[in-house]
């Protein structure tokens, strides 16, 4: 049963990159022409998966909440203003169990080092195992196996700019291995690969009054992740990486000294080509030179920073499917004693661009101010989901307990 899963899913991995070039012209035979099939395509979806409990209990949303070591992840920028000096984050979440796949997982390890005040750096590895496949022969013979596994290996750097805002950059290589060197039907399969970059902000500011404890604090995001080349699996076929731009941010309510509140909320857009709708006469498309004629949008074979930058204008209802692309993340987080949490969230992607909609919910402990577990669980909103009952826990390391101290902060303003 669950090699028979792994196997449906691979089939679905490997024939992604084949559609999302060519954009299945073929496919206005059945309604390419509605806005439910043009939801953007892209390889190696799993770079934008959520690694960290704290923000998958938060509906997804991280980009402006306080740095730990996921920050690598959600924004590097937001190291430089990190409590610690150092720390390290192990994340874990079983994948697809509820449709009987008990094989398949990713796992996320972070960690960051501050080299000055104003300079971080941090390293990461997301990986995903996308457990076993068996391969068989037309005649449905055994012809071996094959674990398909991808994974991303990003080293991260930021700097502080000014008093309250940051910049930082990621620099990524990335490997999918679906199938080996298997072939089907002739073509070659063989892992894809390519490198990409990140680059973030950051901005946060503060009003506390130091006796009561009572105060706000407020913080801004960004991030545009995953620009990089097409990635192939042995086809001509090209396909681009998930690119994303996601802002964010978080506001903070200090009841008192004990008790606080964090409001956060993250936009995030997929930065890759919308399908067009192609020309069709009797519901057949209407081809030039072997060329399918685009009736509405643009052409979606186009160069990487073309299709990062057309993807703002290239859907073809204009504006109004532009901003059905956008999804929505939030959650409240509630901490007392910065030693225990409790947090709810909330994501939403449109119904026609795919539907993803889930309540989250989860809690965090802090232990000795240097150890901390998380754990998140996700309730999506329709019958059936295949992301239902998924879970993730991630243990949280603090390596040096030192703080920033006034005397850090003044020499900054000099600085």
């Amino acid at each position: 049963m669950t090699r028979t899963l792994s196997s449906i899913c691979l089939l679905g991995c490997l024939s992604l990159p084949l559609l999302s070039n060519a954009q299945s012209p073929g496919g206005a035979l059945t309604g390419q022409d509605t806005v439910a099939f043009r939801i953007p395509q892209t390889a190696v979806p799993f770079l934008n998966f959520t690694p960290d409990a704290r923000s998958a209990a938060l509906g997804d949303a991280g980009v402006a909440l306080s740095a730990d070591a996921n920050a690598v992840f959600w924004n590097p920028a937001k190291l430089v203003f990190a409590q610690k000096d150092q720390g390290l984050a192990l994340s874990y979440t079983p994948w697809l169990r509820s449709i009987g796949v008990d094989d398949m997982f990713f796992t996320y390890l972070s960690g960051y080092k501050k080299v000055s005040k104003n300079d971080v750096i941090g390293l990461s590895l997301l990986y995903f195992d996308m457990g076993t496949i068996d391969f068989t022969t037309i005649l449905g013979q055994p012809a071996g196996s094959f674990n398909s596994r991808e994974y991303a290996a990003t080293a991260s750097y930021s700097r502080r700019l000014f008093q309250n805002f940051s910049m930082g950059v990621n620099l990524r290589y990335i490997n999918s291995n679906l199938s080996g060197n298997y072939s089907v039907n002739g073509m070659s399969l063989k892992p894809a690969s390519t490198a990409a970059f990140d680059i973030s902000a950051f901005y946060q500011n503060e009003v506390r009054d130091d006796i009561t404890g009572k105060g706000f604090k407020w913080a801004f995001g960004g991030i545009i992740s995953n620009i990089g080349g097409k990635v192939t699996y042995g086809t001509p076929e090209r396909s681009p990486i998930p690119t994303n731009l996601k802002l964010g941010t978080a506001l903070t309510l200090y009841t008192d000294k004990f008790n606080k509140f964090n409001f956060a909320l993250d936009l995030n857009k997929l930065m890759v080509p919308t399908p067009p709708v192609y020309k069709t006469n009797g519901g057949v498309v209407q081809y030039n030179n072997g060329v399918p004629v685009i009736a509405q949008g643009k052409n979606p074979n186009r160069a990487t920073l073309s299709s990062i930058f057309g993807s703002f204008s290239d859907a073809p209802d204009g504006f109004s499917e532009e901003v059905k692309e956008i999804n929505i993340a939030t959650g409240i987080e509630y901490w007392y004693n910065e030693q225990f949490a409790a947090r709810i969230g909330y994501y939403h992607e449109p119904r026609v661009k795919g539907d993803r909609k889930f309540f989250t919910t989860g809690l965090g402990i802090r232990l000795q101010e240097k150890y901390g577990i998380d754990f998140a669980y996700l309730i999506p909103t329709t019958q059936g989901s295949p992301l239902a009952q998924t879970f993730r826990i991630s243990l949280v390391i603090d390596l040096d307990k030192k703080a920033r101290s006034a005397e850090d902060d003044e020499s900054d303003d000099r600085e």
